[in-house]
């Protein structure tokens, strides 16, 4: 009986890890398709559940294994690259963020997309938290007037340095960056 409950357990929490946050992280000057980012985003509607099934009392190497599905990605972040301690979108950046617009427009009208912004640790907390809420801010508004999305659509935040990629340094410019997620 111990060892049915155990199993329905382990069963039970298994598809939890499969959903794990995970990130795509593109670099800068890679090629971004509207298609994977409408993929991705898309990704966010509700998540739906499976019954548990009562396994028998037969040996745990009879019973078949239970396949690991890889973590499904849920967000995708780009190194939008700002002028030093400014707001203003370089040159270099807009051709992924065009491409990222063309992937949010193949979403349903009515899907919400959250821009996070983030920092390396370099400055003060404070200072970096307000720097990346208007940074986040700043493609929101790049998004909206150069490619017509509604803003009621975009949901800006900033995470400042609160968020660096996981094994990165703190200080490592990989953490500048700017996060999508569908909501």
């Amino acid at each position: 009986m111990i060892r049915r409950t155990l199993a329905l357990i382990a069963a039970a929490c298994a598809p939890c890890a499969a959903f794990a946050d995970s990130a795509l992280h593109y670099r800068e000057g890679e090629r971004v398709d509207p298609q994977q980012v409408a993929r991705i985003l898309g990704a966010a509607a509700p998540m739906k559940t499976r019954s548990i099934r009562l396994l028998d009392d037969a040996p745990a190497a009879a019973q078949p294994q239970q396949q690991q599905r890889p973590a499904a990605t849920a967000s995708l972040s780009l190194p939008v690259r700002f002028g030093f301690d400014s707001t203003d979108i370089a040159a270099s950046a807009r051709p992924q963020l065009d491409a990222l617009a063309e992937g949010i427009k193949l979403l349903p009208a009515g899907q919400a997309i959250v821009i996070e912004g983030h920092t390396d640790a370099a400055g003060p907390d404070a200072y970096n938290q307000a720097l990346s809420q208007r940074r986040a801010l700043m493609v929101k508004r790049y998004l909206v007037q150069q490619h017509g999305i509604d803003p009621q659509r975009l949901k800006d935040t900033g995470y400042g340095e609160q968020r660096p990629i996981d094994g990165a340094d703190p200080h490592a410019a990989q953490n500048r960056r700017v996060q999508f997620r569908g909501a």
